[in-house]
């Protein structure tokens, strides 16, 4: 008979620590607990991903009339019903959140709705007054946004509060330049909401291909945001009657101010906000949104005191198979900030069961993660950026830009971008970049190649499918350029 309570107990309940304790449990044999203080799915399910791809969606259909003129249909525009859209979303998250609760309950997982903290290397307690000794402690806390350190960031949403909006505002500055700053000025502008971004570096979506970067950043211009570079917020409070009236530079009166905000949800201000920015303009918002950056959720649930280590962000420090400083608890996910994706984190649970109960010490590789980028147009993306590849040693580019049929027909500007980043001396294909609907379902299948060690060869001998975007990647026979 074990001397433990469990032989694992899971802290953290998003998608990492799911999988993880329902597969040490319904295949490792493994006894198995799980605590988590809000809502079962994480980030990915309830505040992140999947809420984000159906507003994604939503957001696609408000070009969908005018495109469809220009192939010969006559429809009337309607507007978008966001209180209709946040029902069915709403119960969509509901609905998943049961699965989760069903899959650990299927498993055999015990589930403890409370906080856990550590007490020692094998003692968790949680917030209910219970406590519970385990073999292996898996910490997958996740992470939350952050605000900057600028007067009154309170007064601004972050990423959480998006979905729980109670209506959307007129206009909105979105303060960032990463992949979630991104997406959601595509988003609440495809809503028709007037859009703003401010971004304190030179390009967006840093540590990305160049290329791409640039035509993602023009095409989001192009359709009607405001993108202000080497910009940022110096200042803001809460807007006055001067300043709605226009007396302040460049001042804009943005519609009816919000203030139906639920009590318990913190969204930032219930009316408009004024913002100075590094250039001295100041302007009226009835929203601002900040999107510049994350921290891991490893505070205050007795880490440190237990012996694990952390890192200057407050992630913990891992070694290759997870395993913190502490040799019977283990990290994963967003809460080690390694690579902050759900199927990492995944990933990295599923790595963890075959190390700790099935005698099958499993590493996973951080240096090759197919991603996507849900911008419209939406960008994919597979190993080396040309930027990095350049550093490394002489490569060729084989690149092509172009308007694709479907929208060209349509009457629209838009342009796509399909790019191999190929190895001089060994022929291999180092990285492919794809910025163009439907990236993200393409480079899924071409990440399979990349990691096979493709050579541009096998690229090129593959047969075309004509008519498609995706058939440039595999006829593009002359280099670009070479490095």
């Amino acid at each position: 008979m074990s001397d433990f309570d469990y032989d694992l107990f899971v802290i953290g309940g998003g998608s990492g620590g799911v999988r993880a304790a329902r597969v040490a449990a319904g295949e490792a044999g493994a006894k198995v607990a799980l605590a988590e203080a809000d809502r079962y799915g994480g980030t990915c399910v309830i505040r992140g991903c999947v809420p984000k791809k159906l507003m994604v969606f939503a957001s696609e259909y408000g070009s969908v009339v005018e495109d469809a003129r220009g192939y010969g249909w006559d429809l009337a525009e309607g507007g978008f019903d966001w209180s209709g859209f946040q029902g069915r979303l709403s119960a969509e998250l509901d609905r998943l959140e049961g699965v989760y609760r069903t899959l650990l309950k299927n498993a055999g997982v015990d589930s403890y709705d409370a906080r856990a903290s550590l007490v020692d290397a094998h003692t968790v307690s949680l917030s209910t007054g219970e406590r519970f000794t385990a073999k292996h402690i898996l910490v997958a806390t996740g992470g939350h946004p952050v605000r900057p350190e600028v007067p009154n960031a309170h007064l601004g949403i972050v990423s959480d509060d998006i979905f729980t909006l109670p209506t959307l505002p007129k206009s909105i500055l979105i303060v960032g330049g990463g992949y979630i700053a991104c997406e959601f000025a595509c988003i609440l502008h495809g809503l028709g909401v007037e859009v703003t971004q401010f971004y304190r570096g030179a390009q967006i979506l840093r540590g990305f291909d160049e290329e791409a970067r640039g035509l993602i950043a023009d095409a989001m211009q192009e359709r009607g945001i405001k993108l202000h570079l080497g910009t940022d917020i110096v200042e803001m409070r809460c807007a006055t009657d001067d300043d709605m009236s226009g007396d302040s530079q460049g001042a804009v009166s943005m519609g009816t101010p919000m203030h139906e905000a639920a009590p318990d949800a913190p969204q930032g201000a219930d009316g408009p906000i004024w913002v100075k920015a590094t250039n001295s303009e100041t302007r009226v918002f009835d929203l601002v949104f900040f999107a510049t950056g994350r921290k891991p959720n490893t505070d205050g649930i007795g880490l440190q005191e237990a012996g694990v280590e952390l890192g200057r962000k407050g992630e913990v420090i891992v070694d290759a198979y997870s395993r913190t400083a502490v040799p019977s608890i283990w990290a994963i996910g967003d809460a080690t900030d390694r690579v902050n994706l759900t199927p990492v984190a995944i990933r990295e649970g599923m790595a963890f069961v075959e190390t700790a109960f099935k005698n099958n010490p499993t590493r996973v590789d951080h240096d090759l993660i197919p991603s996507a980028v849900f911008t419209q147009p939406e960008f994919g993306t597979v190993g080396l950026s040309e930027e990095e590849a350049r550093d490394r040693g002489p490569i060729e580019v084989y690149a092509t830009s172009f308007r694709p049929m479907m929208t060209a027909f349509a009457g629209r500007p838009d342009r796509v971008l399909m790019k191999l980043i190929v190895c001089k001396d060994t022929r291999r294909v180092l990285g492919c970049h794809i910025v163009a609907p439907g990236a993200g379902e393409m480079i899924q299948l071409a990440g399979i190649a990349i990691g096979m060690g493709a050579t541009k060869e096998d690229f090129d001998r593959t047969v075309a499918v004509h008519p498609t975007m995706s058939e440039e990647i595999v006829t593009m026979r002359n280099p670009t350029r070479t490095a």
